[in-house]
């Protein structure tokens, strides 16, 4: 090797930056592990250069939005102490050197089913698929690093971002049983309502603050179900309906026959008032005269009622018996419900009645249905005339 070989190779080691052919990864890791004591380092603008020895962080340079060079000694940097090399007599900084893209990478597509969930108002087992695109950021670099695989070094944008849509899909997954089973959602209620489960997403993904990404935007975002689940649902809901109009009709006649049932309760509570104040009123509180009345009113009504078909005058003739059997049911119940008197009284009048002529016998009578209340005054006055012959 020339003197011109080696001066050009010891610059080369020297000078540690990414190369061009390689800045558009997510994530790059410098193939050596030994970097030389006053080395310079370039950090582009919107990265950051992190050092890890024997697996554990060390430190870390970042950039203010412009690229920046550092020399590589322990005096500018005191973190890189901890990577000094002593058996090299502190000329060599032993290290894992990883370069990370901190600016928004855009246009990340996702993809795939969320497995197998129970919709909570239909209970039905269906599979849900999402699809779309997301912006993303890195803005935790070392927690980034250290939550990768198996921290493998450079790898292809797709290896990094299928990593990390297989943890978006998760955080789908609980955020939309979240909110389903919050709101009492269906799968039919909720794939209307994409965009507003969109901003939800990008304030509620735990997975990605776990690796230190940031979710910028979520862009056709689309929820949808395979046509069998889709049918199973429809169905189930048509069931549903079915069975809440059912009960709504159910439940209507309940009211109706409720209404009803109060208002028979409204009228026997009139009728047994009424009943009540009009025993209340009657002379001495003689319910036999009530009875026989109220007898004589439903038998006359009865009758007449009975009796009020065609044919003109059969309806006149049975209204006539129905009075005519009311007066004397009406009679029959005066008796019945007449007070008793003693033994001894009943004697006098009948052994007086029974020496009476036949003329006072009748007057008697009379008087008795007079005092019952079954004749009225004026009766009473006319039926004494005419059996007196005046």
């Amino acid at each position: 090797m020339g003197i011109l070989d080696f001066v050009r190779q010891g610059t080369q080691e020297m000078l540690i930056q990414r190369p061009d052919e390689q800045k558009s990864l997510l994530i790059y890791k410098h193939p050596e592990n030994t970097i030389p004591n006053w080395a310079q380092l370039t950090v582009d603008a919107d990265e950051a250069a992190v050092f890890f020895r024997d697996g554990a962080l060390v430190g870390t340079l970042r950039t203010a939005g412009v690229s920046q060079r550092h020399t590589l000694n322990s005096q500018n940097i005191p973190f890189l102490g901890r990577l000094v090399d002593n058996m090299t007599g502190g000329n060599i900084f032993v290290t894992d050197l990883y370069f990370v893209t901190m600016k928004p990478f855009y246009d990340v597509r996702f993809g795939g089913t969320l497995g197998s969930l129970a919709d909570p108002q239909l209970g039905e087992m269906v599979t849900p698929r999402i699809f779309g695109n997301m912006a993303l950021q890195i803005v935790d670099p070392e927690r980034f690093i250290v939550s990768y695989v198996g921290m493998q070094g450079s790898m292809s944008n797709e290896q990094v971002t299928k990593w990390i849509t297989d943890l978006f899909l998760n955080s789908v997954k609980t955020v939309v049983g979240e909110l389903m089973v919050q709101q009492q959602l269906s799968f039919l209620e909720l794939m209307p309502q994409q965009n507003q489960l969109a901003q939800l997403l990008m304030s509620r993904c735990p997975d990605f603050e776990n690796i230190g990404v940031r979710l910028v935007q979520v862009g056709a975002f689309d929820i949808n179900l395979s046509e069998a689940d889709l049918n199973k649902l429809s169905e189930a809901q048509a069931e549903m309906a079915q069975a809440q109009r059912e009960i709504r009709i159910a439940e209507m006649k309940i009211k109706q026959a409720q209404a009803e049932a109060a208002q028979r309760q409204f009228e026997l509570d009139q009728n047994y008032a009424n009943d009540q104040r009009y025993v209340q009123n009657l002379a001495g509180g003689n319910f036999g005269q009530y009875a026989a009345g109220r007898a004589m009113l439903g038998a006359g009504e009865g009758m007449a009622q009975g009796g009020g078909g065609e044919g003109g005058g059969g309806g006149e003739m049975m209204a006539g018996a129905g009075m005519g059997a009311g007066f004397a049911m009406a009679g029959a119940m005066g008796q019945a419900f007449q007070p008793q008197a003693q033994p001894q009284a009943q004697a006098q009048p009948a052994a007086a009645s029974a020496g009476a002529s036949p003329m006072l016998q009748e007057l008697e009578k009379l008087a008795g249905l007079k005092a019952q209340g079954i004749l009225s005054d004026e009766e009473f006055a006319a039926a004494k005339a005419k059996l007196l012959g005046l």
